[in-house]
């Protein structure tokens, strides 16, 4: 099996500008590494659930479901995921509900910043730390479908800020034991999604700059969703371009101004992606356009063969 740069990691976070198609490819990299053996988890953060539609299973919500062999997903909430925290930390049931069932405490920890991003984060790190009766990891890795740009790196900055400026104690530490396996280039990694197109594009080269310089987290991949096949040349697209007046009655100016729109699609896709090679010194995956219907099983194993 030849090497790629997902060996090793145990904790994937998928992100990028709203639309580019973070799920289908959290989706083809769960099959991907499924398919090497490892025992992926698919978390989501509150997300709109499509990933049942994606891998053919069951519809996730909070309890973690089996979707293929070898994987399993669960969409975090936040207020479930901070009720796990508190019960995991109080452990008395009674004490849990007099504290954090208390309206006033809910009202607080809704209104403090980052809080419920930590814990969706904070529940999607805990399960890289499971295991199994006989010691082995209940899963290999956490790939999580973060959300769009600057939600995702919001929630990424809590960890750090907590790691920073909170005073010791457990939510200090369980914050620490994070942002050491989010930060090891080793152990975890962040993929970055973009389409083909200028502001995705902008957003992505901006986004690499905050992972790196910022928070200093390990960027492993750019994956370009949605790319056409090019039809034209560029002499052929210039002229396909050309002002012209066109009669959309007329069978021939028809077809010249359907040519002409794929033209400037074409040429749009050719300069978002000089840009993209221009600003990252990073892999590249280029994942085709899905003409037919992407959420399938079928679409997404495709996608996953070009993954690999």
């Amino acid at each position: 099996m030849t090497s790629s740069v997902f060996d090793g990691k145990r904790f994937l976070y998928v992100t990028g500008k709203g639309g580019v198609g973070k799920t289908t490819v959290t989706a083809a990299l769960a099959l991907v590494l499924a398919s090497r053996g490892k025992r992926v988890l698919c978390a989501m953060c509150q997300a709109k659930e499509r990933l049942s539609s994606l891998l053919e299973g069951p519809a996730v919500g909070d309890d973690i479901v089996a979707m293929r062999p070898n994987i399993w997903a669960v969409n975090i909430q936040p207020e479930v995921a901070l009720a796990e925290y508190g019960q995991m930390t109080l452990k008395v049931r009674a004490l849990y509900r007099a504290v954090f069932e208390n309206r006033l405490v809910q009202a607080f920890l809704r209104a403090t910043p980052g809080l419920y991003q930590w814990a969706m984060l904070g529940k999607a790190w805990y399960h890289t730390t499971e295991t199994m009766s006989d010691g082995s990891p209940r899963f290999d890795v956490v790939i999580v479908d973060a959300p769009s740009t600057g939600h995702g790196l919001d929630m990424l900055r809590g960890p750090k800020v907590i790691v920073d400026v909170a005073p010791p104690g457990l939510l200090r530490r369980e914050a620490e034991r994070a942002w050491s396996l989010f930060a090891d280039p080793g152990r975890s990694g962040v993929i970055l999604v973009t389409l083909p197109e200028e502001m995705p594009v902008t957003e992505t080269l901006d986004l690499l700059q905050a992972m790196r310089s910022e928070l200093k987290l390990p960027v492993v991949q750019v994956v370009v969703n949605g790319v056409l096949p090019p039809l034209f040349s560029a002499r052929e697209r210039d002229a396909l371009l050309r002002p012209r007046d066109l009669d959309p009655s007329v069978m021939g100016d028809a077809a010249l101004a359907a040519g002409a729109r794929r033209a400037r699609r074409e040429l749009v896709q050719h300069e978002a992606l000089v840009k993209l090679r221009d600003g990252v010194d990073l892999p590249l995956v280029y994942l085709p356009y899905v003409f037919d219907d992407v959420d399938s099983l079928k679409a997404i194993t495709d996608l996953a063969a070009r993954m690999r």
